[in-house]
């Protein structure tokens, strides 16, 4: 792939969007990782208003630390970029006191953190004439769901999500992201004790994308134990994240009830 091509296409479409949408430019949450750095930094490159926002709620401090490095090292190149902090941890602890405790699991409380930063985005967004820019890649978005319906996944434009995390990596390379970004092991920051995706998912990131792509080019060679290890974590996790990557079901009426009722 050629990355400096890639980043001024994808800018290009960025900024090409923007303006016929009439908005102003983008926001962007701030986590520390690669996906992140990469659509901001693309963003910041259109020239249109890009305000970067870090939302901590109990973060870890390398994620914090990473983050906050990251959106210095924005503005200090893009006079077009603002930096935000909106502390989220004080309206997280409300509703973990109002939640009943037995829906208090790791995962929902861990899902309730990526929605809490959604509304916060949408609410920078709305205000200041904006669209949430996501940070979803390839094999997150359409491969294994890695994401929360509601939370990271609710955007208005997803510039890396045709990118591998792999791919990402490598543009993240060519724009001239901090190195502690850029040698980071990926995570969502939605757990406590600071797990990383491999140790979420079970595999890689290449991994992934090597069964992602095994599939797609429909290849048929026998595989080693491992790589079948891979191919079931990837498969049982597309299949069961369909509802995040397929459009909403609606409830077709057929004809002779649907205009009935219009008639009564």
């Amino acid at each position: 792939m050629k990355y400096k091509e890639t980043a001024d296409y994808i800018t290009h479409w960025l900024r090409t969007y923007a303006e016929k949408a009439r908005v102003k430019g983008f926001v962007v949450g701030i986590s520390g990782g690669i996906d992140s750095a990469v659509t901001s930094t693309l963003c910041a490159k259109t020239g249109l208003t890009t305000r970067v926002l870090t939302m901590p709620i109990r973060q870890g401090e390398n994620e914090y630390n990473r983050g906050h490095k990251h959106m210095q090292w924005l503005a200090d190149r893009y006079p077009n970029v603002t930096v935000h902090e909106t502390d989220l941890t004080p309206i997280f602890e409300k509703m973990e006191g109002v939640f009943p405790i037995e829906i208090q699991d790791y995962l929902t409380m861990a899902n309730t953190r990526a929605r809490l930063r959604m509304l916060t985005l949408y609410a920078y967004a709305t205000h200041n004439q904006l669209l949430v820019a996501g940070t979803g890649n390839k094999v997150e978005d359409f491969g294994v769901g890695f994401y929360t319906k509601y939370g990271d996944g609710g955007v208005d434009v997803s510039p890396i999500a045709d990118l591998y995390k792999t791919q990402v990596y490598a543009l993240g390379k060519e724009l001239g992201i901090i190195e502690e970004i850029l040698h980071a092991p990926p995570t969502d920051g939605l757990f406590a004790d600071g797990r990383t995706d491999e140790e979420q998912i079970g595999a890689t990131y290449a991994e992934l994308e090597w069964a992602m792509e095994f599939i797609r080019t429909q290849q048929t060679r026998d595989l080693s134990d491992r790589e079948k290890t891979v191919m079931d974590i990837y498969l049982n996790r597309h299949r069961a994240n369909q509802h995040k990557m397929n459009p909403i079901p609606v409830c077709i009426l057929p004809d002779n009830i649907k205009y009935s009722c219009l008639e009564n």
